[in-house]
């Protein structure tokens, strides 16, 4: 497969893939995490990268973003979000997560392909990329891509769409958010 073949691929089942997300699920995320104190951020292996690019952009848009797990998470309470990660919902350590948080009293959502998952009692919203994963199921866009890339493709796009919808809505000036960016580089 050549550069252009391969470029052309992925490009295309990320575009086929993204306009497949409900936009009022994209508005209802974007009005669930301006309205939470802070937003805690959950996935595993590639799915986690996606969500640490988006939860360093949240921080950069002035919102209090935190990823389950690391060393400076502070303690989640009922005016805080969730935002779980995973294509099929079935990621155990996510899931264990997202049910003690919903004990906690905290809003879930799901951004996935899987609606009927072991996520879906304790979800509050879902935000569904309908693409591929490890369960093959008969309504999931398929790709030629390997194992669950689109998913992890489409998750960060869909990431930086929200953010940049969230700069639209609170008519944020693009030079001002380098006062968020890391200094100590």
């Amino acid at each position: 497969m050549t550069y252009e073949t391969a470029r052309s691929l992925v490009i295309e089942e990320c575009s086929t893939a993204l306009a497949k997300v409900d936009e009022k699920d994209v508005n209802q995320l974007i009005d669930m995490i301006l309205h939470a104190d802070k937003i805690f951020l959950i996935g595993v292996g590639r799915v986690k990268l996606e969500l640490e690019a988006f939860a360093k952009r949240l921080v950069h848009l002035g919102i209090k973003a935190h990823m389950v797990g690391d060393i400076t998470e502070p303690a989640m309470t009922d005016r805080d979000i969730l935002i779980v990660g995973s294509g099929s919902g079935e990621s155990l350590i996510p899931v264990a997560i997202a049910k003690k948080a919903k004990q906690i009293g905290g809003k879930i959502v799901h951004i996935g392909s899987n609606p009927q998952s072991s996520l879906s009692p304790v979800t509050d919203l879902m935000v569904r990329i309908p693409v591929q994963t490890k369960l093959y199921l008969a309504d999931e866009i398929t790709s030629k891509q390997p194992m669950s890339s689109l998913f992890e493709q489409s998750l960060l796009l869909l990431c930086d769409t929200v953010a940049a919808m969230i700069v639209n809505d609170k008519h944020i000036e693009l030079k001002k958010l380098w006062h968020y960016h890391a200094n100590l580089e």
